[in-house]
């Protein structure tokens, strides 16, 4: 199956053809809300914070049991830690 590609791919690091597959899965199954996990982890792999996050949190609204709410939650701590500082300006 595609989704399965598209791991393979993310596996491989190749993450610019994994997000490729995945925005052309998403477009065809826009429910799939594994999709958006995945896609969310492409994101994070190649640090794009903001398409993870933004990602996983269309994957919990279509199931709110998705991995992507812990992957949601682990990245947010990473990013607060890493970013203090702009919280003391």
């Amino acid at each position: 199956m595609e989704k399965e590609n598209a791991r393979n791919l993310l596996n491989e690091n190749r993450i610019e053809e994994a997000i490729s597959l995945l925005d052309t899965l998403i477009g065809q199954h826009p429910e799939d809300d594994e999709l958006y996990y995945l896609k969310g982890n492409a994101c994070r792999k190649k640090t794009d914070w903001q398409g993870a996050l933004q990602n996983y949190l269309e994957a919990m609204q279509r199931n709110e049991q998705s991995p992507a709410r812990e992957a949601h939650r682990m990245l947010m701590e990473i990013l607060e830690f890493y970013n203090k500082d702009m919280y003391n300006h």
